[in-house]
Formats: structure tokens, C-alpha cells, sequence
């Protein structure tokens, strides 16, 4: 699952845009103002961040810029009233990725986030293979060994998320924050419970298992077959 930062201090639109991406697969935080915005950046792992222009305590042009400066490279899509080619310019040169005038349709916003995700810098693949496992994040599939799984949509992101971390061990509280959205009621214990599910129906019909406990750190997925 794609996880996003909107940073919007008009909650009404920040709800309706959260709604919409909820609704399309993403997991959503907010942020209602720039200083929060940057703290939120800077704090957690997203693929994405779009953020209004004009908002209290810093502009999304400093926020962006500072960002910017620390090294943060996640994509960046401003939104704003003020569509001069001056205003796009020093959007553009304070580091954001794209910019993209009000009022806007859904539909669009949600078509330049995605061509902000597949962008080579962004690092963000479709199609994750682990073994025999393949899973595509475009049409939401998962096989392995030519057998199609199915999987529920939390199940699915997490397994998303594991498969782009193939190798590493990945804890459960950071499955909770890269997955859940951040004021979600989650606890490790519904991790455990989801990682159940999916090892039973990607590893248990198979031979050689590939989602691996790692006592007291959390999760692994590798082929351990396989050099």
C-alpha cells in the first residue's frame, strides 16, 4: 500500500481528498498546517506528499524547500488558487515534483499522484517478486507458482509492504505505521493476527515457506531456497 501526507489547512477539503484516496487503495495522514506538515514529513516514511501552498505557520514553498534541505526526496505535489507561471516557478524551485491549481477534479489530483509514483526517482514498482510469489500493485493480484491467492485489501498491503522490504526484518510497529493510517486503533496484536492469515495462504499449500518469524524483532519475507 502507497502511504501519503496531505497537508491542507481547509479540513474540509483535507477529509474529501483523505475519503478519496482511502477509497482508492491509499493509506492517508493529515496535517492542517505547514509546521505540522513538516514535522509529519519528517517523521514518518511516505511515497507521497500533497500539500496546499498557503497555510499557517509555514507556506508549503518552505516546507518544501526545507524538506528539500534535509534530504528528503518524497515526491511532492503542491495545490493552490494561484496558478501564475511566477507562483508554479517558485513552486517548482523550492523542490516540489508537480503543481496543480484549484479547483481540480478528483480524477486528475489521483492521475498525477500515480505519475508521481512511477517516476524512476520515486523507486515505487508494480510488480514485486519474492521466490515464486509475485504480487502487482496495479491490478492487485497475488500468485505464486502460478496459482492466484486472494487476499483481503489490509492483507494485501500488508504483504505489499513486506514484499518491498524483502530481506530486511520488518517490525510490527512499523508495519502499523507504513499500513495503518496514523490515528487508526491498531495494536501489534492485529499485526500478528493479519500475518497469520496471509502466511496461510501464501506459504501453507506450498513446500518451502516464505514469510519467516524473527523472534523479538517481527518479520522477514525471502526465499531462503534460493542463493
Amino acid at each position: 500500500m502507497m502511504k501519503v501526507l496531505i497537508v491542507e489547512d481547509e479540513h474540509r477539503i483535507a477529509k474529501a481528498i483523505k475519503e478519496g484516496l482511502e477509497d482508492e487503495g491509499y493509506a492517508v495522514d493529515c496535517a492542517y498546517d505547514g509546521s505540522e506538515g513538516y514535522s509529519s514529513a519528517s517523521a514518518d516514511d511516505y511515497d507521497a506528499i500533497v500539500m496546499d501552498v498557503m497555510m499557517p505557520e509555514m507556506s508549503g514553498y518552505e516546507v518544501a524547500k526545507k524538506l528539500r534541505d534535509d534530504g528528503n526526496n518524497t515526491p511532492i505535489l503542491l495545490l493552490t488558487a494561484r496558478d501564475q507561471d511566477s507562483d508554479i516557478v517558485a513552486g517548482l524551485d523550492s523542490g516540489a515534483d508537480d503543481y496543480l491549481a484549484k479547483p481540480f477534479s478528483f480524477e486528475v489530483l489521483l492521475a498525477r499522484i500515480r505519475s508521481l509514483l512511477r517516476r524512476p526517482e520515486s523507486r515505487i514498482e508494480s510488480r514485486l517478486v519474492v521466490g515464486d510469489l509475485t504480487l502487482d500493485s496495479v491490478s492487485k493480484t497475488v500468485s505464486r507458482s502460478g496459482k492466484v491467492i486472494e487476499l483481503s485489501a489490509k492483507e494485501f498491503s500488508i504483504l505489499e509492504y513486506l514484499m518491498r522490504n524483502k530481506g530486511r526484518v520488518v517490525s510490527k510497529e512499523m508495519i502499523m505505521k507504513h499500513v495503518w493510517d496514523f490515528d487508526a486503533d491498531i495494536l501489534p496484536n492485529n499485526v500478528e493476527v493479519f500475518v497469520s492469515y496471509i502466511r496461510n495462504k501464501i506459504d501453507k499449500p506450498f513446500s518451502s515457506p516464505l514469510l519467516h518469524t524473527v523472534r523479538g524483532f517481527g518479520y522477514k519475507l525471502e526465499d531462503k531456497t534460493r542463493p
